[in-house]
């Protein structure tokens, strides 16, 4: 990962320190964090010092730092997260329960649509193996979930996003952007997406959208499946009624039954 240019201001410099970490790379050394925020050896060493002392970070035995449960816990007050995922969750067990592989929920990231930010997961041990988890990020070109969700996104961000070059995850991935518009096109016309060993060779997804109410799409679900032996559109009903159920009940008023 390519050093950032520092930030003037102790808020941006504190982003920068945390934004460090990624999915892939949850736990740094100091050096790693200095080099990956941009930052001198010095204030690293100070700003980690204070998140550390105020549980935003944790210094594990190895003498790397982790993200700390203080920050998970204030993450989870965010409305994109907390009201979602508590509407949701009974209609993701129900899925779960029904098909016992792995069940996702995720959200367009509206600062940069490219991504996806997943927000639950619910796995069994049997399960095919996936590389998301709740906070972890994905290429929505590439993604059941990410793919349901840019097919109701603003066309100009869509042309932004494929703008770009497309990362290659697995010879199935679909870099080629005319590729991803007929797949874009195709999840409007159906209401749902098969995305098939874009991330992993071993698995395949089944998304629909998630709507508040009658209203714009705010999220997506997916069931994650081995992609040998399975036929896809067995799950496609499930799928769309729990994303229907969870569109049902975002648009009630609150407080209502």
């Amino acid at each position: 990962m390519s050093t950032r240019p520092a930030r003037s201001g102790v808020t941006a410099r504190v982003l920068d320190v945390l934004g460090a970490f990624t999915a892939s790379t949850p736990a740094l050394a100091l050096s790693d964090i200095a080099r990956r925020s941009g930052l001198p050896l010095t204030t690293a060493h100070r700003l980690v010092g204070e998140l550390t002392a105020g549980r935003a970070l944790e210094r594990g035995e190895d003498g790397r730092y982790r993200i700390g449960l203080r920050l998970w816990e204030i993450a989870h007050l965010a409305p994109a997260s907390r009201g979602l995922r508590e509407t949701a969750m009974p209609f993701l067990e129900d899925l779960h329960e029904v098909t016992r592989h792995n069940v996702q929920l995720a959200v367009l990231d509206q600062d940069d649509p490219a991504e996806v930010v997943y927000v639950e997961r619910l796995s069994t041990r049997d399960a095919v193996s996936i590389v998301s988890r709740p906070g972890s990020r994905l290429p929505s070109t590439a993604t059941g979930v990410g793919l349901a969700l840019l097919a109701h996104a603003d066309p100009e961000d869509v042309e932004r996003v494929l703008a770009r070059p497309l990362r290659r995850f697995t010879p199935h991935t679909v870099c080629d952007p005319d590729g991803v518009r007929a797949l874009l096109a195709r999840a409007r016309a159906s209401g749902f997406v098969v995305s098939d060993r874009q991330i992993e060779a071993v698995s395949l997804s089944v998304a629909a959208p998630v709507r508040a109410g009658d209203g714009p799409v705010v999220a997506a679900l997916s069931v994650v499946v081995p992609a040998d032996g399975t036929n896809p559109h067995t799950w496609v009903p499930a799928v769309r009624a729990a994303a229907r159920g969870i569109s049902r009940a975002l648009g009630r008023p609150a407080g209502s039954g």
